[in-house]
Order: structure tokens, then sequence, then C-alpha cells
């Protein structure tokens, strides 16, 4: 599938969060298709395609009540992750992610010296704007919500002495692993993480929230080390510059209220619902698999 095809597709799921919203989360297939402007056929190749699991499914992960519900049934507090066998299921960041942090001096420097490339793409979640170094990904900011300016401006205020320069080939290749559109030539896609020391504490830390999973901003105070420090954990969520790698929006409340998304909520409870869906749609796969291989169910 196209990355272009894909951007259309998360724009046919934003407005579909706008009509479940609207209507509280109560439309038949039939109803939904027809505010969308698509036919009932169409819209059900369009989600069964993009996630794998049927549009009456797909709109419960768009409700606004999912957030809790994952943070019910899929809540792991990182210190038990590893022990409990779900880094395994974190298949982006488990299978190929590689990631180097920028030093305190580096940072405090705010970019000078540094060669940050630059390009828009499309995305399973719309216009993406990555930025790389030569030593991988340092940004990934979503538009839909935002506007093109206004993520570009957001982005390269980040690291005001750096010099940009737009190459959209040069990053191609990981953005298309990133993505999973196709495998990177090295299997990781490498990220350079630019921030201060308790944001890269806290990156960190979010990379172990595996996908289809939750966590909380208190769970990931007391995974740095630090559990009184919630607000300042929140705030280097919030400055996370590379999004959906690095998977901010697996933060939530312990209310099971989303909280904040630095790119708009409709893409944070997209990105959500597209893991639930993908992880749902993997375990019936597996379950498939397994009653055809067993040979007590032969």
């Amino acid at each position: 599938m196209s990355t272009t095809e894909d951007s259309y597709h998360y724009k046919t799921i934003g407005r579909a969060i706008e009509e479940i919203d609207a209507a509280d989360g109560k439309l038949s297939l039939d109803e939904l298709a027809a505010r969308i402007g698509l036919s009932p056929a169409h819209f059900q190749r369009v989600f069964s395609r993009f996630v794998g699991v049927s549009p009456k499914r797909y709109q419960q992960f768009l409700t606004l009540g999912h957030a809790k519900t994952l943070l019910h049934e899929r809540h792991t507090t990182l210190a038990t992750t590893h022990s409990v066998g779900l880094s395994g299921q974190g298949r982006l960041h488990d299978l190929f992610l590689r990631w180097e942090a920028m030093s305190p001096g580096e940072y405090a420097r705010k970019g000078e010296g540094l060669t940050i490339y630059w390009g828009w793409f499309d995305s399973p979640f719309g216009a993406s704007l990555v930025m790389g170094t030569e030593k991988g990904i340092c940004g990934i900011g979503f538009a839909e919500e935002t506007g093109p300016e206004v993520a570009m401006a957001d982005m390269t205020s980040r690291w005001p002495n750096a010099a940009f320069i737009e190459d959209p080939m040069f990053l191609q290749p990981w953005v298309l692993a990133a993505f999973e559109m196709e495998p990177g030539e090295t299997g990781k896609t490498p990220l350079h993480l630019i921030g201060s020391p308790l944001q890269i504490k806290v990156w960190e830390a979010l990379l172990r929230i595996p996908s289809g999973y939750v966590s909380t901003y208190s769970d990931i105070a007391d995974a740095i080390g630090n559990p009184r420090a919630v607000r300042a954990v929140g705030t280097a969520i919030g400055r996370n510059p590379v999004s959906w790698l690095i998977p901010c929006h697996r933060a939530l409340r312990k209310s099971g209220a989303l909280g904040g998304y630095h790119w708009g909520l409709p893409v944070k409870r997209a990105l959500l619902a597209w893991e639930t869906a993908d992880l749902e749609s993997s375990s019936l796969a597996d379950s498939s698999s397994m009653q055809l291989t067993n040979p007590a169910t032969a």
C-alpha cells in the first residue's frame, strides 16, 4: 500500500472521528458511511484494508471511552513489562528501533554545528514532517490538525542553531521503515534523540510501552526513579520530538482521560485505535495459525 493511500485513509478516519463524536459513537455502518460520503462497501474496504478489522469494531476503538478500556485491560506499569513478556508484543519498537542520545553539552548548544535534513511525507496518520541527522531520525510531526506551517515552525524552533536542509531522499529509507512501508536497508530505524537528560529518560521509558498497550504519567515517573515528578514527566512527554516512534500517545492520565497530545487529540486517538486494531488482528491471525498447525485440533 502506498503512503499516499495511507494518508487518504487517515483523512477518512479523521472525518469518521468527528461523526462518531457527534453521534456519541452510535452509528451503523450505513449511517457512518453516508455521513462521510462513501458507499458502505467502499467504507468497509478502506477500514478493513487499513487496520484489518471491521469498521464497526474500529469505531469502538475511536470512541472517547476507548482510553479507559485500554487502561483497564492493557495497562503496563513498565517495571513489569519485560518480566511478563509484554516487550515481545512491542512489534514496532522491539523489532526495528535503535537509538542514540545527544550529550547534555550538545543539547545545551541548541543544535549549533548540527545539520538537520527534513522532508514532507505521507503517512498512515496524514501528512508528516520528518527530520533527521546523519545519525538518525530526530523529529516526526503530524500536520493534519495543526497545518504544515505550524508544524515546521514548531520543529525548527527546538534546535534554533542548527542548519536545516530540505532533503527527503536522504530520509526516505528510514521513513519507509518507520511507517512499515518497506524494511530499511539495515533492518533498523535509527533515532537521534535530542533532549535534556530528564527528557531522554522519559522518552526511553516511553519506548518500553508495547504497541497496543498504555501506561500512565505516574507510572512513567516511577520508572525513571522520580515518582514525584509527574508534572515534569508530562512536560517531557509533550516535548517528545519523534512522534509515533517514541510513543507518547500511549501515556494516559490515571483517570483514563487521554490527556493532551502535541499534534491534536484526533491524531492521538487514531494512533491508539490503529495499534489496538493491529494487535487484535495479529492475535486473531496467530490464533488461526495455531488451530491450523496444532495436531490436536486437526
